[in-house]
């Protein structure tokens, strides 16, 4: 029996309770793929883990920048320094252009990738009503609530899933909040798959009903679902440690979705819903994009095999 490796690989994530899971399927796949490996976890507390007293776009202005990147900042210094090896991250938070040190070397495998609407009462958008107070501290998701029921409030709201779900139960000031799919998924909220045209509940969160939003009414963000593994940019070990346990499919879909971002010059701040499908090879990619004023939003949809080639087509037919 061969003995593990004594130096160990060091998985850096943040300490949120959905940071933690997707750090541990990482250490998963990563000891089932190299199981003579030692594997380490440090736990990385980020400043907009530290700053959820205001919203996104105030705590990323107090730190010169995107929104988004108040959880990647203090995770990326670790990276450089060399305290961590591989950072987990959810890729919906990662910039399109990373610093030339760092390289986003694979993805696990996709999980569902919709927008959920989370209600105290069954019936979803239709049953809103109107002047209803939905809560999101994502620019995407508030300019597509707006655009389809114009008649709603957005505000501002943040914590981590599990706060959010408990100020939606507990304190009155929203009637409904939007997360991510894949989040409630991961962290045991609802299954995998849904029930087709039934009333679904928050697990342990009673009087929550949960709506999954189809892709084609609610875009998701891109890169939403995944996780995404950086390394430096020159640590080609850990690169290969990481590219290892990455999902083809899911790296091939992303890759058209982070670079349709890139050519509209967008970051994880940009009102953008993007996703894609893939079948037999050929990827289908659509987007919604919202002028930052608001208003209707330009759309636009190509297909084909390539993501690069893919991503210009979707950004030249955008109208």
């Amino acid at each position: 029996m061969t003995e593990k490796s004594t130096t160990p690989i060091i998985v850096g994530t943040r300490g949120s309770e959905l940071a933690l899971v997707q750090a541990t399927a990482t250490e998963v796949a990563l000891a089932a793929a190299f199981p003579d490996q030692q594997i380490a976890r440090k736990v990385i507390k980020t400043t907009g883990d530290r700053r959820t007293d205001v919203s996104l776009s105030e705590v990323a202005k107090a730190e010169g920048t995107f929104d988004k990147g108040v959880f990647i900042k203090e995770i990326e210094e670790a990276l450089d320094a060399g305290e961590i090896d591989i950072a987990v991250h959810s890729l919906k938070d990662l910039p399109t252009v990373l610093d030339s040190r760092y390289l986003l070397a694979a993805v696990m495998e996709r999980a569902p990738v919709r927008d959920v609407l989370v209600m105290r009462q069954p019936g979803g958008m239709a049953a809103l009503p109107v002047g209803a107070r939905v809560g999101t501290s994502s620019v995407r998701r508030a300019k597509q609530m707006e655009w389809l029921r114009p008649d709603v409030t957005v505000c501002d709201l943040r914590g981590n899933v599990p706060t959010r779900l408990r100020k939606l139960a507990e304190d009155g000031n929203y009637d409904a909040i939007l997360l991510a799919e894949a989040g409630l998924v991961r962290l045991d909220f609802i299954p995998p798959v849904g029930i087709e045209n039934g009333v679904e509940e928050v697990a342990g969160m009673p009087g929550l009903f949960v709506t999954r939003l189809e892709e084609s009414t609610f875009f998701p963000a891109a890169g939403q679902g995944a996780i995404g593994l950086e390394v430096r940019a020159d640590d080609a070990p850990s690169r290969v440690f990481a590219e290892t346990i990455g999902h083809r499919e899911s790296w091939l879909r992303i890759t058209a979705e982070r670079e349709f971002l890139r050519l509209l010059d967008g970051g994880c701040h940009t009102p953008v819903g993007v996703f894609s499908t893939i079948s037999a090879g050929e990827i289908t990619l659509k987007a919604r994009v919202f002028p930052d004023a608001g208003g209707t939003p330009k759309s636009g949809e190509a297909r084909g095999t390539d993501p690069l080639t893919l991503a210009l087509e979707l950004f030249n037919s955008l109208s």
